[in-house]
Order: C-alpha cells, then structure tokens, then sequence
C-alpha cells in the first residue's frame, strides 16, 4: 500500500512537473491560440510520461538484475565461507585428537 502511494505521489510530481514546462513553453510562443497551446501542452506531457515510463522501467529491471547478481553471489560467498569453516573444523579436530594418540602414547 505505501508502494503504490509512493508511486502515485511520484506520477503525480512528475505530470505536475512536465505540465509546468510545457506552460512555460507556450508562454514563449505567444503566437499560439488557446487550443494550440492547449493541443501542445497535452502533447509534450504525453511525451514526458512516457519517456519517465521508460527511464523508470528500465531502472526497475536494472535493480532486478542487480539484485539477481547479488543473492547469486551471496550465495557463492555463504557455501564458499561454510566449506572452509568445515575444512577448518575438520583440521582442528584431527589436531585434537592426533595430539590426545600422542599424549597417550607418550604417558605409558
């Protein structure tokens, strides 16, 4: 729900903000009527939407990504890291009791 709220409220900011511009440059063009100001403003806000759609939905997909090569490297790192923390458990117990055969050799 906070999501879609978010989203909505940045939708709304980047309409508002893409409206304002085209205003802006209606104003500049003095020579426009009423409805050719109206038609271009529609225009360009489509336009903007549209092109913040794409920049929004490839970062979506770039994030995706990201995050598909982090948990994969993640993953790598965890077995990585459990593998030698094995090998070393390993090696401490045949220490251990290599050094308990010794001290039983050596007390007779």
């Amino acid at each position: 729900m906070a999501d879609e709220t978010e989203g909505y409220l940045l939708a709304h900011s980047h309409r508002h903000q893409a409206q304002r511009e085209a205003e802006d440059l209606c104003a500049r063009m003095a020579w426009l009527t009423t409805a050719q100001a109206e038609e271009l403003t529609a225009h360009y806000v489509r336009g903007r939407l549209d092109v913040t759609r794409q920049l929004m939905h490839g970062t979506v997909r770039r994030a995706d990504e990201l995050r598909r090569e982090y948990e994969s490297r993640y993953a790598e790192l965890r077995s990585v890291l459990l593998r030698r923390h094995a090998a070393g458990a390993c090696v401490v117990l045949a220490c251990a009791a290599g050094v308990s055969a010794l001290a039983g050799v050596l007390s007779r």
